[in-house]
């Protein structure tokens, strides 16, 4: 089903829903509360959480029925979704003024509310509260305050809650576990997230498939891919059925190490299995093959994504976009982006700084310019990596004083320049016969406190050398390391083949027995 079809068949449903409702308003006899909440909660399901509060201030001011404690819920609901926790608690005081007694759901969806706006402590203490009443709350209450804590980055203050209620408050399950085993994952504590799951094990707490994802997708980014197999084999063995995600987190890790044979065994067992592969498994395996240069195999593999139904999305273009132009074949990259606009896909920032790049390597700025207009239009601003491709196709092009024009006006857009930005500058005005302006920028950076890196000094010391300016290049080759820069084997390597080309060799061989020294020859 296409995105427009979804919108459209999305929209009906809302407008029926609401259609029912007014015409409920109008019957006479009046329905029960019961047939009004059905529909409210029918809108809550499809996140038209705005709606429902409309229609539920409708039903209050035109008929008089009371709204019951299953009605004032799905309106605390409606509002924590919507950032409002200030009106679900006036709801919540509505409740007990009515005299209703709060159930679990009232109390976990406030502690919901609490947590989707990051106020953690509001949760926690509110919890304390309740728990203190004499109120018993469920695991799913606990999950959702686990979730909130590790979603904040608190994955030890969520496993000391786990450690406060076990066998106190609720008996924690699967759920609770997972969530935990997840925020220390991508803590990358993942000898803790298995301590997490032996304990499980011995619980006889069953771990699910999802438990076993986050495991692996653990392992994977710790560069374990043996364990990572491993662990899949165990599923496999425990007869427990891998999903799309499963797969897809082996086939992404083998990828990213250019390890395609490996990766295509993946979608291999993937298929043999009866998963079928998704865009996401497609978009690992085309990034795979343009990350080993080898982008018609990509190309193959974005064909194939569409015999077999599945649909591409901005991220398969950029990938094969940015495969193109590595290997400088820009009309291709072009092709596609073309074809974005026909398929109304629109293009991210990524997806213009590669094209943009590609077009500035093989010198057309002009059309690189027209994207950078068009970026704009669309509400996409260009970045510091898009300006970085103009500037230095500007430079390479002896463009200089326009590069010099192009920085202030990023400037005057308030992007923060960034040291790839100046060492363009800098190299392109060395290389332009520009040597004083180059000098000028690279100690006005100094004197703004910028930590320059080795390439910027290289750049100026092969700058002074290529002029016969020794005496400032060794100057230099000083500045860097009373600034902690430790020079590397291009620095001397320039220094010294200039000495001796100047019959200085003297002290092109104190700095070669200074390279030796380091260990750099």
């Amino acid at each position: 089903m296409s995105f427009s079809k979804a919108r459209r068949l999305y929209s009906q449903f809302h407008d029926n829903l609401v259609s029912s409702f007014n015409f409920m308003l109008n019957q006479n006899p009046t329905p029960s509360i019961i047939e009004f909440s059905k529909i409210l909660g029918s809108l809550v399901k499809a996140n038209h959480y705005s709606t429902v509060v409309s229609l539920h201030r409708m039903l209050e001011f035109n008929t008089g029925i009371k709204s019951n404690l299953v009605t004032l819920n799905i309106l605390i609901n409606c509002f924590c979704q919507l950032g409002y926790n200030s009106l679900s608690f006036s709801v919540f005081a509505n409740i007990l003024k009515k005299g209703y007694q709060p159930s679990v759901v009232t109390l976990t969806t406030l502690m919901k509310g609490h947590c989707l706006k990051g106020e953690l402590h509001e949760a926690l203490h509110f919890h304390d509260k309740v728990v203190a009443q004499g109120f018993h709350l469920d695991q799913v209450c606990y999950g959702i305050l686990i979730n909130g804590l590790c979603k904040a980055g608190q994955t030890r203050a969520a496993l000391q809650l786990l450690r406060r209620v076990d066998g106190k408050l609720v008996r924690p399950d699967a759920v609770m576990y997972t969530t935990i085993i997840d925020g220390l994952c991508k803590d990358r504590l993942v000898k803790e997230a298995f301590d997490l799951y032996s304990e499980m094990l011995a619980k006889r707490i069953y771990p699910t498939v999802v438990t076993y994802n986050t495991l692996i997708c653990g392992l994977c980014v710790m560069g374990q891919l043996k364990d990572a197999i491993g662990l899949f084999n165990k599923i496999i063995l425990e007869n427990m059925d891998p999903d799309v995600y499963t797969f897809n987190i082996l086939v992404d890790a083998f990828c990213k190490e250019g390890k395609l044979k490996e990766g295509k065994e993946v979608l291999a067992a993937m298929m043999r299995k009866g998963v079928r592969p998704d865009v996401f498994t497609f978009n690992s395996l085309m990034d795979g093959y343009c990350l080993v240069n080898d982008v018609w195999k990509a190309n193959d593999m974005f064909k194939g994504m569409a015999q077999m139904g599945v649909t591409s999305n901005v991220y398969s273009y950029t990938v094969m976009i940015n495969g193109f132009r590595k290997i400088k074949m820009v009309d291709e990259a072009m092709n596609l982006f073309q074809e974005m606009h026909h398929k109304n896909i629109i293009p991210n920032t990524i997806t213009y700084n590669s094209l943009i790049d590609g077009l500035c390597k093989i010198g057309r700025i002009s059309y690189a310019l027209e994207l950078v207009n068009e970026m704009q239009d669309r509400c996409q601003p260009p970045s510091i990596v898009t300006y970085n491709s103009i500037l230095d196709a500007l430079c390479k092009n002896n463009h200089l004083d326009k590069a010099i024009a192009l920085l202030t006006k990023i400037k005057e857009k308030g992007i923060q320049l960034d040291m790839v930005s100046y060492n363009i500058l800098i190299n392109g005005l060395c290389k332009g016969g520009r040597l004083e302006d180059a000098q000028k920028v690279f100690e006005d950076l100094l004197v703004k406190g910028y930590t320059l890196d080795v390439y910027t000094y290289n750049t100026m010391i092969n700058g002074f050398c290529n002029k016969g300016l020794f005496d400032e290049a060794l100057t230099t080759l000083a500045k860097m390391k009373n600034k902690g820069c430790i020079p590397d084997p291009i620095t001397y390597e320039i220094l010294i083949a200039s000495l001796f080309e100047e019959n200085e060799n003297d002290k092109a061989e104190k700095l070669l027995r200074e390279m030796i020294t380091r260990g750099l020859l």
